[in-house]
């Protein structure tokens, strides 16, 4: 399809280079950051045939598109806002990727009509991080402000979703902030997910650690939660770390 017909208006297309796809981007309402690309990078490959794959608040599709060669099976990915769901739609289809990806424009505490509990193989989630309090800096623009603020959903929700979809032993990926790491270890113990693997991602070499990424397992035995090695993203003049460029362009 040609990229000019696929686009409407405010729309750009950014390419993710190390994995050779394409993403159909509008900084009005959505767009990936690094989190997508860092929380695709973290999920462990797996390639069986038959996997099922649930993305929750997918937004425009980006990190279940990003693992299409790490991944196999099919993937479902959930948006509530329909011009962000359309926008995944669209990036399937300028991807060529219609027989194993399709888009759930839902919210997430309504997956049950459209996924059977038990289900999924692998649940992905870049949920909003920031709780609504009477505080809160909320973006005046209502589609950012629900990517980032906790307003259409919660931890809680997302939590409670993600393990009611996993089968017994499904592994969860999640990308959220270190603030809120004790609250988010509690939440998922209550609802059976064992936090499995922690890793911190820190924006410079001085600085405290900014994002973190977790991969928990259904019903998993208690304990053994392993913390690999930190990634830092920024040097001292700012530019990205090799190992970040890597993630973003190749080898």
């Amino acid at each position: 399809m040609e990229s000019k017909k696929i686009l409407k208006k405010g729309e750009r297309i950014d390419q993710l280079y190390s994995q050779d796809v394409q993403i159909i981007q509008n900084p009005q309402c959505f767009a990936f950051s690094l989190d997508a690309v860092l929380l695709a990078d973290f999920v462990r490959p797996n390639h069986r045939h038959k996997l099922k794959v649930v993305d929750l608040c997918a937004g425009n599709g980006a990190i279940g598109i990003f693992l299409h060669n790490k991944l196999g099976g099919n993937f479902k990915e959930v948006e509530l806002q329909p011009q962000i769901a359309d926008m995944a739609e669209r990036t399937i289809l300028l991807n060529g990727f219609q027989d194993r990806y399709t888009v759930i424009n839902t919210d997430i505490a309504n997956i049950n009509d459209y996924i059977p509990k038990d289900s999924v193989d692998i649940v992905l989630c870049n949920p909003p991080y920031f709780p609504v309090t009477p505080q809160s800096q909320k973006n005046p623009n209502k589609a950012l402000a629900i990517a980032r603020h906790e307003i259409a959903t919660d931890l809680a929700t997302v939590v409670k979703q993600m393990s009611g979809l996993l089968k017994m032993n499904g592994h969860g990926y999640l990308v959220h902030r270190p603030d809120r790491l004790a609250e988010i270890l509690t939440i998922c113990q209550k609802y059976r997910l064992a936090p499995k693997r922690l890793r911190f991602i820190y924006p410079k070499p001085d600085r405290d650690a900014n994002i973190l990424l977790l991969e928990v397992i259904k019903d998993g035995k208690p304990g053994g939660i392993k913390v690999v090695p930190p990634l830092i993203v920024h040097g001292e003049d700012g530019k990205y770390l090799p190992a970040v460029q890597e993630l973003l362009y190749g080898k």
